[in-house]
């Protein structure tokens, strides 16, 4: 038979199979297409299997091996029954690879994940490439799945119970030589030779029940050994995600209760799992993350006729601690970035901030110590401005005040090439009016990154009304090479995250002088999924610097940004959270939270209001809703995507919510203008005024996601 999607031939006994034939796609995925073609592709090897001596699976691709199910099918999914049965298709085709009597072996190179890795694990041996991006892992956890083609079943059998869990729970990702430490991978070989030494790994099929176990794995074969490891897996589970996340402790019942369960009795309830996950709003949610991240890989924004400046070095204005960052990131990007601030201080606290970044992924194991070496050296620290006219793309992160920066960009300006990119890392100042001290304003845009820089993956690029297309492009593109997440936006107050992440924090203060409790508040945010307090958040980012802020904020939209005392009343008295180790909490030498912090307990009014969580809920997240609609309305982004990509990875608002205008739409606009409209007339009829768009949306029923 010939196929049109899998490659399929007989040479010397060996049947060569390649994934990605004839496909123009860069990620090779199982379609209802492809998946019908294996299916019959295996059945040809069964008819076959007295003329073979193995069958080899490759991949045409480059950098793909199999990427898994094709996740529009299972976006697709409308019933519990459709799910179940798809998984069902699936875990059928792996069957009977599994069964086959000849040896199959899987030649890994490039991105094998999900419903790929699943796959091997039916292969009888695997054998994987040393390159880069050869990967191995099953991520379904991520999206609010279970493994649904057997990979719950067949993984403790290839690892052991424990790594099993651990590669299942987390949905992290495995390279060759790691997959082979944990025995997920035979062999490793350069991706040249990977093919070619496949027979080599033409082994007898065991026996049922004859397969050799490791150690680990006898130990954990022990139905009171498994029952310790199950209860402690299910312990972390609930310490990491705090019982938010339906998907993991799904999988772990699954595989518990499966213990001792045979294969097709096992699947079953894989295969139902996978059914009531897959289409739950949960997973829904976290699917529609994934097409927004999809999404954003790709520049949509304005085009243009001219060449798109092509970025290779770079330069930071202002060290410290955020400058050091962006130059550990342009260090971690081969730039050779020059730093340069007034003072060696200064220098020195951002070379310190760059190799405490460096540093850690040498304990992470993510980069040797001669990697850590090499780039931080490369950047290059001074108080002049020699060889700025050598840089592609600058970035000034100093102090925030207009003034300076106006005057410190004129003057940088001088000594940079015409086709050089300057951009300012504020995250509050008018970009419009800082362009009005550049020559070439064209050439300059906002690049606002958040702290701390190598975590935060969010970065919001803000435009002006004189900045070039390939301006914007090519900072973009640079946003998305540095793997970190661009989001376009239009200059105002606050810009995006901040404008809507002002109500989060001022109306924590307005409870606390309403004489809530912080520890009812903060309860109330961290059980609603937040990452953070607003209290505890307003220490990270510092009091003062939240205050002053708050205050450009206010300047810009009036009195629905008003905010409370309390900030003012801390910074007054030296508590500016987490730099000066005293805030709203106390903290240690090292910078760890110690507790409530007294001193600050005694300035706020008596905690002697109880008030419900979910009134608390709605007194904080209606007035974020209420201006993320403003956002749209004034045009600062262009979709409600862009406001809940923006707020999921600027903040970190609960994932499994689907963002915070998807949220909205589901809980019902009519519902929360009507709430609004309450505590309009009983709290701050400023502060809790519905939007224009709010209110006509939901007078004509409508969400923000049918605007798109």
């Amino acid at each position: 038979m010939s196929y049109k999607r899998i490659s399929f031939e007989i040479e010397d006994r060996k049947a060569l199979i390649g994934f990605g034939y004839n496909c123009d796609k860069s990620m090779t995925t199982l379609d209802e297409e492809s998946m019908g073609e294996l299916r019959d592709i295996i059945e040809e090897l069964h008819a076959k299997k007295k003329d073979l001596d193995g069958a080899i699976f490759f991949s045409h691709k480059d950098r793909c091996f199999l990427a898994g199910a094709d996740i529009n099918l299972i976006a697709g999914m409308k019933t519990e029954s459709d799910g179940a049965y798809g998984a069902e298709q699936g875990q059928n085709i792996y069957n009977r690879l599994e069964d086959l009597s000849i040896p199959t072996v899987a030649c890994v190179n490039g991105i094998c994940l999900g419903g790929g890795t699943e796959f091997i694990l039916a292969c009888n041996s695997v054998i994987a490439s040393d390159a880069k991006g050869t990967m191995m892992g099953l991520p379904e956890v991520k999206l609010g799945l279970i493994p649904g083609f057997g990979g719950t079943y067949r993984m403790p059998k290839k690892i052991g119970l424990p790594k099993a869990l651990d590669l299942i729970l987390s949905g992290r990702t495995v390279n060759g030589k790691k997959a082979k430490r944990l025995g997920l991978v035979d062999e490793v070989y350069p991706k040249e030779r990977l093919v070619e030494q496949a027979s080599k790994h033409f082994v007898k099929k065991a026996k049922k029940g004859g397969l050799k176990e490791s150690l680990e794995s006898m130990a954990s074969d022990n139905f009171l050994s498994k029952k310790i490891i199950f209860q402690k897996a299910r312990e972390n589970v609930l310490k990491k995600t705090k019982g938010f996340y339906q998907a993991p402790l799904k999988i772990l019942d699954v595989m518990e209760a499966g213990m001792m369960k045979g294969r097709s009795s096992y699947l079953a309830s894989e295969a139902q799992a996978f059914g009531e996950l897959c289409v739950g709003e949960q997973s829904k949610n976290l699917q529609h993350i994934f097409f927004m991240t999809e999404k954003v890989k790709k520049y949509s924004g304005p085009e243009s006729s001219a060449d798109v400046p092509k970025l290779s070095r770079g330069g930071v204005l202002g060290a410290g601690t955020m400058g050091g960052g962006i130059a550990w990131l342009m260090a971690q990007s081969n730039m050779a970035p020059i730093m340069k601030d007034l003072n060696v201080d200064a220098l020195e606290l951002g070379l310190k901030q760059s190799s405490s970044n460096f540093m850690g992924a040498v304990k992470r194991k993510k980069m040797s110590f001669d990697d850590f070496e090499r780039k931080q050296r490369s950047i290059c620290p001074q108080t002049d401005y020699r060889g700025f006219n050598k840089i592609d793309l600058l970035i000034e992160a100093i102090v925030e005040n207009m003034d300076i920066k106006k005057k410190v960009f004129a003057e940088t300006e001088k000594y940079m090439r015409d086709d050089a990119l300057l951009t300012s890392n504020t995250s509050s100042l008018s970009v419009q009016e800082m362009a009005s001290a550049l020559e070439k304003p064209e050439r300059f845009a906002g690049l606002h990154f958040f702290n701390p820089v190598h975590r935060m993956p969010l970065v919001e690029i803000i435009t002006h009304d004189k900045v070039a297309p390939e301006t914007l492009e090519s900072l973009y593109n640079w946003v998305l090479k540095s793997k970190k997440t661009p989001v376009i936006v239009k200059d105002g107050p606050g810009f995006l995250v901040n404008r809507i992440l002002m109500p989060y924090m001022n109306e924590a203060g307005f409870l606390l002088e309403e004489g809530v409790s912080i520890k009812d508040i903060e309860d109330a945010c961290l059980n609603f999924g937040m990452p953070m307090g607003p209290c505890r958040l307003l220490d990270e980012v510092g009091i003062d610097v939240g205050e002053k802020v708050a205050k450009i904020i206010y300047d810009g939209l009036g009195e629905r940004a008003k905010s409370s005392g309390v900030s003012k009343t801390l910074v007054e008295k030296g508590l500016l959270g987490r730099k000066t180790n005293k805030g709203f909490y106390n903290y240690d030498e090292k910078g760890k939270e110690d507790g409530f912090n007294d001193e600050a307990m005694a300035l706020l009014p008596k905690a002697s209001k109880k008030m419900s969580e979910t009134e608390i809920q709605m007194r904080i997240f209606l007035p974020m809703i209420n201006e993320a609609s403003t956002v749209l309305e004034d045009g600062i982004v262009q979709s409600a995507d862009d406001v809940d990509l923006g707020l999921i990875f600027g903040i970190g608002f609960p994932p499994f919510r689907g963002g915070l205008l998807r949220y909205a739409d589901s809980e019902g606009l009519d519902r929360i203008v009507e709430a609004l409209a309450k505590y309009a007339e009983s709290v701050d009829k400023d502060r809790y005024g519905a939007s224009d768009l709010l209110k006509k949306l939901a007078a004509e029923k409508k969400k923000f996601y049918e605007m798109n």
